[in-house]
């Protein structure tokens, strides 16, 4: 795929993430990846039944996007442990990053799930959760994040990336740039963090800054607004965090990508939200559920890419960046 100014339907379809409805190549999938081109799709509980099942639909999807002369696709679940696991029994299933207490036992987390992901034909997981909860505090991610000071969660965050990497899984470091000091949803709410920047260059970025020493193919922004950093738009919408923070001061030049805009913390509607997202310069937005959305955000991300030439040079950037990380781990399907 060439990333010049004739492929805009195809540029705009590789910035889209895409969850659906179903357990086979459907209809809806076809859609998605034929007409959409969507550069990734997202496995879900309502998609899983067994892993012959799961292998057939990913080998399925992959073999119908190379058919419709696109590039491989980027699927991924969120394969944290714990709470959050898409993958259940006869997948190994493991207690979760609270339990996770030494670095021996991140390798063995990311190393099993790494083998069981490869097996099926996942290549993504969003993975590992780099929020620091404070001890003896409430937090929305106290049952999801690793336990102890910044430095610790940074130390396990590391391991399960490596070992994930290495063993051919694209790691998604999430929620940038940290909510583990938030107590509401962003499910069901926005959630609002006062806290200015020099606090979080001290605790909560720490993790993510190894993370990109590390080499994390991704990292996901969070639906939460820090009106110190930026008081109108949250992570996952922002200019100030997303390009300013994330790639400029630290210098990050891995995949981003928004946490799903099907979030009740999304209040806007998703022509504005795909504005924000190109002109953060965030790479890929993720639509978790099947809706007109996914249209509207597919052609809206054309129409701009065409009418503004400046968002289309950064979408031709993302594009190439997208393809980089296409190449380097979905050789098998390219």
């Amino acid at each position: 795929m060439n990333t010049d100014g004739t492929d805009q339907k195809e540029m705009a379809g590789q910035r889209l993430m895409l969850g659906f409805n179903g357990i086979e190549l459907n209809q809806e999938l076809k859609h998605v990846i034929g007409d959409i081109k969507a550069g990734g799709i997202i496995l879900f509980k309502r998609n899983i039944v067994s892993p012959q099942q799961v292998t057939s639909l990913c080998n399925d999807c992959q073999d119908y996007a190379g058919s419709c002369g696109l590039p491989p696709l980027f699927i991924a679940t969120d394969q944290e442990g714990g709470t959050v696991a898409r993958l259940t029994e006869p997948f190994t299933v493991f207690k979760g990053n609270p339990f996770i207490e030494s670095v021996r036992d991140a390798e063995n987390f990311a190393a099993i799930t790494a083998q069981e992901l490869n097996q099926v034909g996942i290549n993504m997981n969003f993975a590992p959760v780099l929020d620091v909860a404070p001890e003896g505090g409430s937090s929305i991610m106290t049952d999801r994040a690793f336990k102890g000071t910044a430095n610790r969660v940074s130390l396990l965050g590391r391991q399960v990336i490596h070992t994930l990497q290495g063993k051919n899984i694209m790691a998604v470091a999430k929620h940038f740039p940290g909510i583990g000091r938030t107590v509401k949803d962003s499910h069901y709410h926005l959630p609002v963090l006062d806290i200015d920047l020099e606090t979080l260059k001290r605790s909560d970025l720490v993790p993510f800054r190894d993370a990109i020493n590390e080499g994390v193919s991704g990292i996901m922004m969070s639906h939460i607004l820090y009106p110190l950093l930026d008081h109108q738009w949250p992570a996952s919408l922002s200019p100030l965090i997303a390009r300013d923070l994330l790639r400029n001061q630290m210098g990050y030049d891995g995949l981003v990508m928004t946490d799903d805009l099907d979030m009740k913390a999304i209040v806007h509607d998703m022509t504005t939200c795909i504005r924000q997202i190109l002109t953060s310069g965030i790479d890929m937005a993720l639509i978790c559920h099947k809706g007109p959305d996914i249209d509207v955000a597919y052609h809206e991300i054309i129409r701009l890419l065409t009418e503004d030439e400046s968002l289309f040079l950064m979408g031709k950037i993302s594009v190439e960046r997208i393809l980089r990380y296409k190449k380097k781990f979905l050789g098998k399907w390219a």
